[in-house]
């Protein structure tokens, strides 16, 4: 699903008009970005958590000639899937 036919979604299951979910959608995208990149969680109960992890620093291999190089430390975004969300998923 793309970020299209997700927006028809939202329209169809909340009854509000597509140029409204699409609001809505980037809204919702936009607060986890910002609040996730100043170093805080977003929890969607059930749903899941979204949050920055820090990375060590690491020696890594350049796979075309095989050198070694250093991979420096840095913060990803991650996101764990709630309980609800995972039994969904897994067709329980």
């Amino acid at each position: 699903m793309n970020r299209e036919e997700l927006v028809q979604e939202i329209s169809k299951k909340s009854g509000v008009t597509q140029k409204d979910a699409a609001s809505i959608l980037s809204a919702l995208i936009e607060t986890i970005e910002q609040t996730v990149s100043k170093g805080k969680r977003v929890t969607l109960v059930g749903f899941g958590t979204f949050e920055a992890r820090k990375r060590a620093a690491r020696m890594g291999r350049n796979p075309q000639n095989g050198k070694e190089l250093k991979i420096p430390a840095r913060t990803v975004p991650a996101f764990s899937a709630g309980k609800r969300f995972k039994v969904t998923v897994n067709g329980k």
